[in-house]
């Protein structure tokens, strides 16, 4: 890069970038830059007893490098998510690491930009590195008005965020948005935005960030006890009766099917693979009465809860890695934007719900002495499917405000990308 005729654009150009962009400009050595660019200009050789070679040597260097490394880190990121996040957490039974993040993140590429530093639009091709999107723009935003430094730093963490090249939500897509940090769901369509609380996983089952789309959902349904619960919180209780009973769990036989009896059932037997532990549906069931269902590599869902008391909780992370709703029968309805109230008020029957229309009163009224709870739904397609993303920004434009909000970072993952990106970061 040397003394090109844009060498000083250049660097007047980075001074600006660098920090509205979350980035420190000493990281990138613009001081020794502009150092070294003063003793060209002034023929400061001398003075500073180096040599007119070793400055240039040093400058186009420095200049070049600054260049790739800050071009690169904009349009792929400074941070490897995928990396980063899946060497975090070593499972319980260290057999490996935990999968945190299951996205597809487009790999860094230097190559591009280190074409353009020899091209006639070196700086141009800088301007647009920025990444695209109203999240960026907002943080930006927020980054200029604020001045407390952890605060700063805050917004720098999610702005390298907003650099990963993976799919995200669009500010005006019909989704359901998940931020763990926020503890919050916001169900976004282009003419309203209903937003709830959630429970989501605890530090030691943290719940994986992922994009999907919720498929369909189940009523009243069946909870069939992931084997890592069921070694940590079920099989000690093998051969009580009775605290099977209290939980309504049952015990079947894979190979065969048949239900057996929990008192004659050992905890070794239950730890040996052989049988699935379920809970059955209805009142009492840990997943409440309804599941929202999307494909993911985590057997995760976002589900009601018979634990209401949880969501007055300041900290929510309470999960085995699932995502609780405050708001499901709302939840529901968003999903099903096109149901009749019949189809509406039959949900809500079969969730233990006061209907609303005269047809399922009516219905209620007259089914009132049946011995065996209303059931008019169990199972409905979502179609078309609803995108869902699960996300983790501590700091993120609240979809109804539009307001920048900041929140804890309840899993560590602000800390991990600070150690990551080091003192490029304000």
């Amino acid at each position: 890069m040397g003394m090109s005729p844009d060498a000083d654009s250049l660097l007047s150009v980075l001074l600006r970038e660098l920090p509205v962009n979350g980035l420190d400009t000493a990281a990138f050595n613009i001081p020794q830059i502009a150092e070294d660019l003063r003793i060209v200009h002034l023929l400061a050789f001398d003075s500073v007893g180096v040599s007119i070679n070793e400055v240039l040597l040093r400058l186009d260097s420095l200049l070049s490098k600054a260049y790739v490394s800050y071009v690169t880190g904009q349009r792929y990121g400074f941070v490897q998510p995928e990396k980063l996040f899946n060497s975090l957490n070593m499972k319980a039974d260290n057999s490996g690491y935990a999968r945190l993040f299951d996205e597809d993140v487009k790999k860094p590429d230097a190559k591009e930009a280190e074409q353009k530093l020899v091209s006639d639009d070196r700086i141009s091709h800088l301007l647009a590195s920025h990444p695209e999107g109203y999240v960026y723009q907002a943080l930006q935003k927020q980054l200029s008005q604020t001045t407390d430094k952890d605060k700063r730093h805050k917004i720098a963490v999610n702005l390298e965020r907003c650099r990963w090249q993976m799919k995200r939500p669009g500010e005006t897509e019909r989704m359901v948005l998940v931020n763990i940090p926020s503890q919050q769901l916001w169900a976004v369509s282009p003419d309203s935005i209903l937003d709830m609380r959630i429970c989501c996983g605890a530090t030691t089952n943290k719940t994986p960030l992922l994009h999907s789309a919720i498929s369909y959902m189940q009523v009243n349904p069946e909870w069939i006890i992931p084997q890592n619960i069921v070694k940590t919180d079920v099989a000690h209780h093998g051969g009580d009766s009775a605290y099977f009973a209290r939980h309504r769990y049952y015990i079947v036989e894979r190979s065969t099917g048949d239900t057996l009896n929990p008192s004659e059932v050992t905890s070794g037997e239950m730890l040996s693979g052989r049988l699935r532990v379920g809970q059955k549906g209805g009142a009492g069931n840990s997943l409440g009465r309804i599941v929202f269902r999307f494909p993911n590599n985590f057997s995760v869902y976002l589900h009601d809860t018979n634990n209401r008391g949880a969501f007055n909780k300041d900290r929510r992370t309470l999960s085995h890695g699932c995502i609780r709703v405050q708001k499901p029968f709302d939840l529901a309805c968003f999903l099903l934007p096109d149901a009749d109230e019949w189809t509406k008020d039959r949900l809500r029957i079969s969730m233990d719900i006061q209907p609303e229309t005269t047809q399922g009163q009516i219905y209620v009224h007259e089914h009132a002495g049946d011995p065996k709870p209303f059931r008019l739904m169990s199972y409905q397609d979502v179609n078309p499917k609803v995108p869902l993303y699960i996300i983790y920004y501590t700091a993120y434009p609240n979809p109804k405000t539009g307001e920048v909000e900041l929140w804890p970072d309840l899993y560590g993952y602000d800390q991990a990308i600070s150690r990551e990106m080091g003192s490029i970061l304000l």
